[in-house]
């Protein structure tokens, strides 16, 4: 199922069959081309199975663009679609393409077998390097929202009597740390307690309602109160990788070589979003809670300055947590195509991390 859009204006009718073979034969040779599709072009590619003179798709055109679905750009002739064209073709004239020819398939198939048998530190790393390979756009990789992550298992290592160590090992082997480091020394004894206390707590349970489950349970009095609260302090802070990121990225110089980008301005605020990790964490979380692929199209982008762009995200599975992945691309994209290797790759994702599920 893919996602409708936000803030796209809702069709004033039905299109006929002809108006719908003419919106996908404009929106696909524009894909292809790049340039204004014109009614002796479309004629010509549509000889075979819908013969029209060029006057009737004139006609047609005419009634398509006083609908909003495509263009008039300057004193072309050609139209080209608009971002509710776009949303048509997506919703109910794509033709979902195998991906996407013999070679690059060939390709594909051999970087998600070694991507199955890769450490599970660098998994999400190189998923989205091959996402972007493959797309040719930008790649985004979120790492599992490990809030959703049931614990399995809680470890304190005491590296000294005043600082601690907690390990959270959550289901679909992700594993997070937290750091403490109390005023007072606290015993062996103690630090054993707590940790058989949290692991009766905790156990199966989401990490998300960690907080809630240590507040409202009175722990045992010869517990040191400190150290858990410091755990309960810091528990809100660790939904991030080793090195504090939530999410990978690949592929900026295909978005940054892309045509329209004839403005140094543009160039260095198109860099800067690229850059900034809440700016994509965002992007991503308008479609973490939908199922299936998300297509975000134009102006329904939340950034002024990404509606030149179009957004095609998935969710995979990590346990039961979930992440996101997607790819960034102008409106011009191949919608089919990112759809499909958007697909694949979050099905790959799902599978990776779905062998190391117990």
């Amino acid at each position: 199922m893919i996602a409708p859009g936000q803030y796209l204006s809702t069709p004033q009718r039905d299109l006929s069959e002809r108006e719908r073979t003419i919106l996908q034969a404009v929106v696909h040779l524009y894909i292809l081309g790049g340039m204004p599709v014109g009614s002796r072009v479309l004629s010509s590619f549509l000889s075979r199975t819908m013969p029209l003179s060029p006057a009737t798709i004139r006609n047609t055109m005419a009634d398509l663009e006083m609908m909003g679905y495509i263009t008039h750009p300057h004193t072309s002739a050609g139209r080209l679609p608009t971002d509710l064209g776009y949303r048509f073709y997506v919703d109910s004239l794509i033709e979902s393409q195998p991906l996407p020819f013999p070679a690059e398939l060939q390709s594909a198939d051999a970087a998600v077998a070694d991507l199955l048998n890769t450490p599970r530190e660098s998994v999400v790393k190189d998923a989205t390097r091959i996402l972007g390979s493959l797309s040719r756009h930008l790649a985004i990789v979120q790492l599992p929202t490990v809030r959703q992550a049931r614990v399995r298992r809680v470890e304190i290592v005491a590296l000294s009597s005043e600082r601690f160590v907690v390990i959270i090992d959550l289901d679909s082997e992700l594993v997070r740390t937290v750091s403490l480091e109390t005023r007072t020394a606290v015993e062996l004894e103690s630090i054993q307690e707590i940790g058989r206390y949290l692991n009766e707590r905790l156990h199966g349970r989401p990490l998300a309602d960690v907080t809630e489950l240590l507040s409202e349970g009175a722990s045992p009095h010869a517990i040191e109160s400190s150290l858990l609260r410091l755990f309960v302090d810091q528990i809100g802070s660790i939904d991030v990788t080793n090195d504090g990121s939530t999410v990978h990225v690949s592929g900026a110089t295909n978005l940054i070589a892309q045509p329209h980008h004839d403005s140094p301005e543009r160039l260095r605020t198109i860099i800067e979003l690229i850059e900034n990790e809440d700016v994509i964490v965002h992007l991503l979380g308008s479609s973490s809670g939908t199922e299936g692929i998300t297509v975000r199209i134009g102006n329904e982008m939340p950034n002024v300055e990404l509606r030149d762009y179009s957004l095609v995200t998935s969710t995979y599975r990590a346990g039961t947590a979930r992440g996101t992945l997607g790819v960034i691309g102008p409106r011009r994209m191949d919608y089919g195509r990112m759809i499909n290797i958007v697909q694949l790759m979050s099905g790959v994702l799902s599978r990776t991390f779905g062998q190391h599920t117990p």
